[in-house]
């Protein structure tokens, strides 16, 4: 079921949040309640994600020791924290799920899913071999099963909704220097502070009222620097496109104070010649290297 697969994502992102901040499980309940409501807001069914994270973390030491075996040269700490913790949750469902509700190959398929959306581009390879090299060992439970279809219905993107987010790099002086202002996101990347504007709302207000809100610095406006967009699921519309315009706005060089947001671990200021070696995401650098230029150009 789509929300299944929904419910299994709030729990990866619960773990990989647990996993960071020091794998305290006491907090998991807490944890999954504050990512089910800010990532799947229309699945009612969040003691599935409730019981399947409790049970994990009841299992992980034991989780650990048979990932380990199965990739012996990849030691556990060693192995990313998306793809340890996808290997976590696939592995558990694939030993401890009834299987009556979760079938070997659908416990291993969406664990590949998970890790080819969440994880990098040789994920939902490393994570097939490694529960595969389970699978192989438990005996291939359900090998012969047949499948039962779905039928897929793909909305064209032009018939996709269209949701407008607002972002900026926030940049300020102090004295000689110049800093960027980034936001550090759960999955280890340096990104920069945005959000959905309103229809109504103009887009670099609502810029402003979004960094303001996200990262607590009052900016303005010097520059458009473009925008993108990518494709994203919403747990009750489905795939939307996301179009992103992005800003280059400057503030005082001031204390950041973070809002406390799901998915977001930490916000800093950054020396101008030190920002092109953070870890960026790929859309993201060039909207960056656009900035750097400009604010360097000013500066000379």
């Amino acid at each position: 079921m789509a929300n299944r697969h929904l419910s299994r994502s709030v729990v990866l992102q619960a773990l990989f949040e647990w996993d960071f901040c020091g794998k305290k499980d006491a907090t998991s309940s807490i944890i999954i309640a504050r990512d089910a409501k800010e990532f799947a807001p229309g699945v009612a069914d969040v003691s599935f994600m409730d019981e399947l994270m409790k049970g994990i973390l009841a299992k992980h030491g034991e989780l650990d020791d048979i990932i380990s075996k199965a990739a012996p040269e990849w030691p556990i700490d060693k192995i990313s924290p998306i793809d340890r913790n996808v290997l976590r949750l696939g592995l558990y469902e694939l030993l401890f799920a009834d299987r009556e509700e979760v079938p070997a190959k659908v416990a291993i398929n969406e664990a590949i899913e998970l890790a080819k959306t969440f994880g990098g581009e040789t994920s939902g390879r490393f994570v097939n071999g490694v529960l595969g090299a389970v699978y192989k060992e438990l005996g291939e439970p359900g090998k012969d099963a047949q499948p039962i279809k779905k039928k897929k219905v793909e909305v064209p993107y032009e018939q996709m909704p269209i949701q407008h987010l607002g972002g900026a790099v926030v940049y300020a002086r102090d004295g000689a220097d110049v800093y960027m202002a980034f936001v550090y996101d759960v999955f280890g990347h340096w990104t920069l502070s945005k959000g959905k504007i309103p229809p109504e709302v103009d887009p670099k207000q609502g810029t402003i009222n979004k960094v303001m809100e996200e990262i607590g610095l009052e900016v303005k406006i010097i520059a458009d620097l473009g925008e993108n967009e990518y494709i994203a699921n919403d747990p009750e519309i489905g795939k939307i496109r996301k179009q992103v315009h992005y800003y280059l706005a400057e503030s005082d060089f001031k204390t950041i104070t973070l809002a406390k947001k799901p998915g977001l671990a930490d916000a800093k200021w950054f020396k101008l010649d030190a920002i092109l070696e953070l870890n960026f995401y790929n859309d993201i650098l060039p909207i960056v290297a656009k900035a750097v230029t400009i604010v360097s150009e000013e500066k000379a």
